[in-house]
Parts: structure tokens; sequence; C-alpha cells
């Protein structure tokens, strides 16, 4: 991912109505949007869908984007995000009756299954803590939040095969710890 000053200039000529510049942000921005969208909505299909709107409305209110509010990837990250929401409200039925609410299923986990998986956090965060805290915090960055290995060797100010080796490493550390 580009430095955020970089995408800021970007937006700021998407907002001119500048083609080419849009293409460059789809470029630059798609993969991590497409991880977030996809995230929410856990289908492919509706995912790929769902980007070609969100990049619509990018290119409508590019004229709104302030960097001086939030960074770039932030802003667009947020209009994914929602527009992913929305896309899952509009899928659930509206029931007008009380009575129909009670026959909905409880997607909550039940006790039994909420202490295995409080259980299951607590041994991944104990192994996360035994490695050193940026390695940690890059497998986070890697496998919570989506980063790509370019983002998280400029982020870290590492060459890109460093930052796989560290992955790879703390992955089989982590895998040990758990096994």
């Amino acid at each position: 991912m580009p430095a955020s000053s970089e995408l800021d200039g970007i937006i700021a000529r998407v907002a001119l109505g500048d083609r080419s510049a849009f293409r460059n942000l789809y470029d630059r921005s798609s993969a991590k949007l497409f991880g977030v969208v996809l995230r929410i909505l856990k289908d492919r299909h509706d995912a790929e869908e769902a980007l070609q709107d969100i990049y619509v409305k990018i290119w409508q209110r590019a004229g709104q984007y302030r960097p001086d509010n939030k960074s770039a990837i932030s802003w667009l990250a947020a209009i994914a995000r929602n527009h992913a929401l929305d896309m899952v409200r509009a899928r659930r039925p509206a029931t007008r009756d009380i009575d129909a609410a009670f026959e909905i299923e409880d997607d909550a986990p039940n006790p039994e299954e909420s202490a295995i998986r409080t259980g299951e956090t607590g041994r991944i965060d104990l192994c996360l803590r035994k490695l050193e805290v940026d390695r940690a915090e890059a497998v986070r960055l890697a496998y919570l939040d989506g980063f790509s290995y370019q983002d998280l060797a400029d982020r870290f100010g590492v060459p890109i095969n460093t930052m796989r080796t560290w992955l790879r490493r703390s992955l089989l550390k982590l895998r040990d710890c758990l096994s």
C-alpha cells in the first residue's frame, strides 16, 4: 500500500474526475477493500459485486475526502465496510409480528461454544505474547487485518522477503505453541 500522502493526492485527482487516477486508486486499494468486504459478506460473488458499487461511491464522494480527518486507506475502508454492512442489513427479512421474532434462531454461541472460544483465544494470545513484539504485531496485521506482505514490509521498514520470513517463522512458532 502506498504512503497515505500518495493516496491523498490520488483521491484529490479522482475528485477532479481524473479517470487514470481512479484506475491507479483501484489498482492500489482494491485488494485491501475486497478483503474487508469479503470478511463481512462471506461470499466471494457478493463481495465482487459490492466492490463495484463501492468504487462507484468512491468516484462520487472523492471530493468529500479530507486528509486531515483520517488516512486515505481508512476512509476507503470505511466506505467499503459501511456498504457491506448495508448489504447484510438489506438481506435480513423484516418482521412485522413480534411473535415471529420468537421463532428466529439466536446466532450467538451457546455457553459451551463461548467457553471453548474464550479458551482458544486465551491460548492464541499467550502464544502470540511469546513472539517478539514486532513479529506478533505483523502476524495480527497480516492475518486479522488483511495487510499484504508489502504493506507490512513498508510499515516495519524491512525488505519484503524478510517480512515473509518473519511471518513464516512466527506461524511455525505459533503452531508449535498451540500443539
